[in-house]
């Protein structure tokens, strides 16, 4: 009996250890292109995964008006490589960005629109029915944006404020207008890599 009492209480502690250890797991780290995690405060360009359509993301602006900026790529054809961001998680205790987990973006550049560089999500879009990824201060719920592994191994970012219920979902895609590629939710996700820079 004394065995059978020992591997009840072996087999009670184990389950109670699994079920302690998969509560608390966290979601793995988002890596960048040297297999590091992405860490809070560091810079990293964001470019193109599978494609060559384009470049890295930087500012743009929209027709010919100078303000306001929106998220955007440079030319593939161009010299330009885009613009660095830094990345910092809403829990307050995380230094690293993980899968699903979120965050906010900032570009590390100034701009000539007197105005913050932090990524925000716009108003829908009349004629295309789309948002466009935009720049401003924001520490809201249009401020807050994630990235996931899609099922062919790449990250897509994506936008689902946890901590607000998740309002409408979007992953980041593109936008081409005038010929300038703008960064905006809801249409097919485009696939982005991290490079440290």
């Amino acid at each position: 009996m004394t065995l059978h009492k020992s591997l009840a209480i072996l087999s009670s502690l184990c389950l109670i250890f699994m079920a302690i250890s998969s509560s608390t797991a966290q979601p793995p780290p988002v890596l960048d292109t040297n297999g590091q995690a992405l860490r809070r405060g560091i810079e990293y360009y964001i470019k193109p995964a599978i494609t060559d359509v384009a470049g890295n993301l930087t500012l743009k602006s929209r027709s010919r008006a100078p303000c306001p900026l929106y998220v955007g790529q440079e030319p593939v054809a161009s010299m330009e490589i885009g613009l660095p961001v830094i990345f910092t998680p809403y829990a307050a205790d995380e230094d690293i960005i993980r899968e699903g987990m979120d965050f906010k973006v900032v570009f590390q550049a100034s701009s000539t629109c007197i105005m913050l560089t932090q990524w925000r999500v716009e108003e829908t879009e009349a004629a295309t029915g789309r948002r466009l990824v935009g720049t401003g201060d924001d520490n809201g719920p249009t401020g807050m944006f994630r990235i996931d592994r899609s099922n062919l191994g790449v990250y897509n970012i994506g936008w689902c404020p946890e901590m607000f219920g998740r309002p409408r979902c979007g992953s980041a895609g593109i936008l081409v207008e005038d010929g300038v590629r703008l960064l905006a939710l809801d249409g097919s996700a485009f696939p982005f890599e991290f490079v440290k820079a």
